[in-house]
């Protein structure tokens, strides 16, 4: 029986495509994450040509996600364009507070709005679902402040949708692990540099040719990896041969010190050492605004 037979699943996708046809002609903020295929899938399907994926590339973007991204577009049908950002020219991302990611973004919806007449399209469009609002969402303040609109947040739309709805359409990201960018990994306060989110992204990489698939390589001062794996993995990756092999290829990397994280893979655990004061702060999710000339 066909996953659309369910008549709340239905729903969901009609309200998303919907939702994507009253903004007009859209451009797509296109990571290749679960969130931004699910919006370029119904973009696609809302308005065809009139739909465009976007792809910003940066030191920030692990190997292998372009080519990912461009993959998916092609499955999609959708039309894709790469961008390059320049965040890492912006001392103020550079510093690593824990407003980094408002910068990042300020930085790619302000060029996405600069070249929205070039794309030809009335609106930009995030992936935020309705469980980022609970998160600590600097970049939420840069879509604001830019008109993105937030389709799957005003279909009112969570995670556990949004994989729903990619498994019905055939992606085969619905079950991806959530993938942020690599200066997320950096602990707040500690600068931002394209040789450290490198070593992060080598680190994750080797961790994942060893068959582990939820990863996360934290950078702390000092040069110290502090390694997140699930639970159930952790005796394995403390193994004496495995841990030997691994401490090995870090200190190569130019890790000096390399941890295991013994309460396990955590998402957003460098947000634990935010005061909670800071992280409410400005950071209240909007109605998407509506985007300028539309």
């Amino acid at each position: 029986m066909s996953d659309w037979n369910d008549p709340e699943l239905a729903a969901m996708r009609d309200r998303l495509i919907a939702t994507l046809r009253g903004y007009g002609k859209v451009a797509v903020a296109f990571s290749g994450g679960i969130d931004s295929t699910v919006v370029a899938q119904a973009a696609h399907l809302a308005i065809g040509a009139d739909a465009i994926a976007v792809t910003a590339v940066s030191d920030s973007l692990a190997e292998g996600e372009r080519e990912e991204a461009e993959s998916l577009a092609r499955q999609i049908g959708i039309r894709h364009r790469v961008i390059h950002t320049s965040e890492f020219e912006d001392p103020n991302y550079l510093r690593n507070n824990p407003d980094r990611c408002y910068f990042c973004k300020s930085e790619l919806y302000g060029r996405l709005a600069l070249i929205r007449a070039e794309l030809g399209v009335d609106a930009v469009a995030s992936g935020a679902n309705l469980d980022d609002a609970g998160d600590h969402r600097p970049g939420m303040k840069a879509a604001s402040e830019n008109g993105v609109v937030h389709p799957l947040l005003d279909s009112e739309l969570t995670k556990d949708d949004v994989r729903k709805l990619a498994k019905a359409w055939g992606l085969p990201t619905w079950d991806k692990p959530a993938t942020p960018c690599l200066s997320s990994r950096i602990a707040y306060g500690e600068e931002v540099t394209p040789e450290r989110t490198r070593m992060i992204d080598q680190a994750e990489r080797w961790l994942r040719a060893r068959g582990l698939r939820i990863v996360r390589v934290r950078y702390h001062k000092g040069d110290m990896a502090r390694v997140e794996v699930p639970l159930d993995e952790l005796p394995a990756i403390a193994s004496a041969e495995v841990r030997t092999e691994m401490v090995r290829a870090f200190k190569d990397l130019g890790f000096k010190f390399v941890t295991l994280d013994l309460e396990g893979f955590r998402s957003g655990s460098n947000n634990l050492v935010i005061p909670s004061e800071n992280l409410m702060k400005g950071l209240v999710v909007p109605a998407s605004a509506p985007a300028a000339g539309r």
